[in-house]
């Protein structure tokens, strides 16, 4: 995904970076990256009203993440994560976010993570429930 741009990802959230951020080395610690990606798909999913974080009988946990770094950010810099589904499964996605700095049209990093629908009280999985299918329908990228 290095070589993606920002028109492959229909959906976007900015994220201000902190000063709390950097580390010792004067940039945002890779750590953060995978929590960018938590916010943005999380925040989507919750605007849509699609994910009740407190009630919500069925949830998604991530089973897999994975993240490419190609330069850095540092605190002013505002980042814009892009998010896309590349695979919508019957009980599984995987989304792939793409994180631009300030309006740089190439990402600073990209990566992935597959969420797997359970029913919080078993903690079993379940096919992806109807309304959540629809919204992420419409992040599928098709390429």
């Amino acid at each position: 995904m290095r070589a993606a741009d920002r028109s492959q990802f229909p959906h976007f959230l900015s994220i201000p970076t902190r000063w709390m951020d950097n580390d010792v080395y004067g940039h945002v610690n890779n750590v953060v990256y995978y929590s960018h990606f938590d916010t943005a798909v999380n925040q989507f999913l919750i605007e849509r009203g699609v994910l009740d974080i407190h009630r919500g009988e069925i949830v998604g946990f991530v089973v897999d993440s994975g993240c490419s770094y190609f330069s850095s950010i540092s605190f002013p810099d505002v980042i814009h994560a892009g998010i896309r589904v590349a695979k919508l499964g019957n009980s599984s996605v995987r989304y792939e976010i793409a994180l631009f700095r300030n309006e740089d049209t190439t990402p600073c990093a990209a990566g992935h993570f597959v969420h797997v629908y359970v029913e919080r009280a078993s903690n079993r999985s379940v096919p992806i429930p109807n309304a959540v299918r629809a919204v992420l329908a419409s992040l599928v990228h098709a390429g």
